[in-house]
């Protein structure tokens, strides 16, 4: 407790060049401070819970994998307020890309365009998508198939686990992360993005 409280009591220029220093506690810190903050910031713009909790869990990894390389110019909550800006502007250009590909496939299809063996291929599709799921690892698949086939909150996931929050939104975005690494080479553009869309149908 002892330990906390100082952190606590730091201000956040201090705790940021902590934070360069491979201080896991101060990183910490800041993520308490900061992290309900942006995400509802997050929220109000998105309109998600979820995706807002996901941005914000995103941004804080990309924080802590590039520690060593930041440089902040201003106050760090401003950097962190635009930094959050910019993911969900991403986030929201992606959504639209993902849906403009949906209804280019869907008017491939009623336009005739697909011939008979569209149905092989998409089963071949799914095939290789869901081999490359139960390669994950046991917990890291247990919780993506939680989350994205059974669409369960990150809070019941953690009970159901018995893992936190933080570690469950983590498993997501790993198994997201090696997902795409895996299938990135295989694939052509209009499989990925039949692939982003099983992922968000799922």
């Amino acid at each position: 407790m002892k330990t906390q409280s100082i952190y606590h009591k730091h201000a956040d220029d201090i705790l940021f060049n902590l934070l360069k220093n491979d201080d896991q506690l101060a990183y910490t810190e800041l993520f308490e401070r900061y992290s309900v903050i942006l995400v509802n910031h997050a929220y109000k713009m998105l309109g998600d819970r979820d995706d807002a909790n996901d941005i914000v869990q995103e941004l804080f990894l990309s924080i802590w994998n590039k520690r060593r390389d930041l440089i902040l110019t201003g106050s760090l909550s401003s950097y962190l307020y635009k930094a959050t800006k910019n993911k969900i502007l991403n986030h929201i250009a992606h959504e639209k890309v993902v849906a403009r590909y949906a209804d280019s496939i869907s008017n491939f299809i009623e336009n005739d365009y697909v011939f008979a063996d569209s149905k092989i291929r998409e089963e071949e599709l799914h095939a290789i998508i869901t081999k490359e799921i139960d390669l994950l690892p046991d917990k890291m698949r247990q919780v993506f198939l939680l989350k994205k086939v059974e669409e369960l909150p990150y809070e019941e996931i953690a009970h159901k686990l018995n893992i936190t929050d933080k570690t469950a939104k983590q498993q997501v975005y790993n198994a997201l992360k090696k997902l795409r690494e895996r299938l990135h080479p295989l694939l052509s553009v209009f499989i990925m993005c039949l692939f982003v869309l099983f992922i968000i149908i799922s």
